[in-house]
């Protein structure tokens, strides 16, 4: 994998970046963060600029989280709660999940939207629940253009800071990777114990209530 995207940006530079990034957006299996840092790493041994390299990072970023987006739109939250209605119980959602959880998006995906462009694998995924909640598409441009060019910017700079040592880098974005989706898991889990205390909460009796009352 390594080499071949080694192999795509010496043959098409610019162009091989920015095709690379948007794929790497719609499969994030495809590590971003070697064609970002060995992106930064040709500027020192080539004509390339990193401004230009950072440039058609995010044009690529943006036009694969734009077909995620559109994924998520043929994919409404009306679509997928009829889905839920006759599967869910196999996954243990009911019929209304989707919806209310489109409601959250509504109030907090602004941020969500940007700050996941930082979190490895969430940062290409995030763009189908902000299509599911049809976010206005010109803002999820914006939040998407910002967040993606700050991150491609770090890591095309680490890239040219470091040379010929490039690779290193690598290393340590996936050790960041890992803590970031552990912190990312606890935090889900944190969440889910939390709406089931809630829940509980809710649920307790009058008979209950009284009986603790006496």
């Amino acid at each position: 994998m390594q080499e071949w995207i080694i192999q795509v940006i010496n043959q098409f530079g610019y162009f091989g970046i920015a095709l690379m990034i948007a794929v790497e957006n719609i499969f994030p299996p495809i590590p971003s963060e070697i064609i970002l840092t060995f992106g930064g790493f040709m500027t020192t041994q080539t004509t390339m600029n990193v401004w230009l390299v950072a440039l058609f990072a995010t044009i690529g970023s943006v036009a694969g989280a734009a077909v995620l987006y559109g994924l998520g739109r043929f994919f409404n939250a009306e679509r997928l709660d009829r889905w839920i209605a006759k599967w869910g119980r196999i996954l243990r959602l009911k019929q209304g999940d989707i919806l209310k959880a489109t409601k959250w998006f509504e109030r907090r995906g602004k941020p969500t939207v940007f700050f996941c462009r930082f979190i490895p694998i969430v940062r290409s995924l995030i763009s189908i629940p902000a299509g599911v909640a049809k976010m206005n598409f010109k803002i999820f441009l914006l939040l998407t253009a910002a967040g993606t060019a700050i991150w491609n910017i770090v890591l095309i700079q680490l890239g040219a800071l470091m040379g010929t040592h490039w690779e290193k880098i690598v290393e340590y974005v996936d050790a960041y990777s890992i803590i970031a989706l552990i912190a990312l898991i606890l935090v889900f889990i944190a969440v889910v114990v939390y709406i089931i205390i809630k829940l509980k909460k809710r649920n307790v009796s009058p008979k209950e209530e009284d009986n603790d009352l006496e």
